[in-house]
This record gives structure tokens, sequence and C-alpha cells, in this order.
């Protein structure tokens, strides 16, 4: 399976991405070339190999979260320009504005 510049500017276009159409050929290119990778790796032997630990369904185990967060040096307040509940405010997007009625 080959990607093609219509996939890199689909995917481009729902990420909300400005992609030029030069950077979007050298994305196919990049893009194919990982795939080869895949396809040849995709033929290695390894029958009687161990699997990696951790790797598979269950993933690796978590640490269980303790203790209190690390203490800013400088309160939120002091380098954000709006804060609500401890978590910064920012603008939303002119490019996110338009996009329902890309997508409608």
């Amino acid at each position: 399976m080959a990607v093609t510049i219509d996939d890199v500017k689909h995917v481009a276009r729902l990420a909300r991405l400005g992609v030029s159409e030069e950077r979007a050929g050298q994305l196919v290119a990049e893009l194919n070339g990982i795939l080869e990778h895949m396809a040849v790796l995709e033929k290695v032997d390894v029958q009687g190999v161990m699997a990696a630990d951790g790797v598979g369904a269950l993933g690796m185990p978590l640490r269980v979260d303790a203790g209190a967060p690390y203490p800013l040096q400088h309160p939120i307040e002091s380098f954000a320009p709006a804060t609500r509940d401890g978590f910064l405010l920012v603008p939303r997007l002119a490019s996110h504005e338009d996009a329902t009625e890309e997508t409608g």
C-alpha cells in the first residue's frame, strides 16, 4: 500500500495543517520510504525469538501516582495571559473557526 499525494493532502486537511505542494511531495516520499522499510521488517524471521517484555496488548505496568505536584517557581498567573482553575486559557485558532464549514 503506497501513500499518494491525495492521502497527504487529506490528512493535512483533517489535521488543519497547511502543507505546500512541495512539502506534500516530500512527505509522500518519506512516508513511502517508511512503508518500504516496514515491508522489509515484516520479512524478518523471528521464529524462536523471545518477545520483548511489556510490548503487546497488556502494555507496560504503570506506577501509582504519589506525592504532591512539584510547585512552580512563579505563580502561573505571572506568565499566563489567562487561567481558570489552574489551567491555561488560550484563544481558539482562527483556522478552527471555519472548520465546521469545510466538514459540514
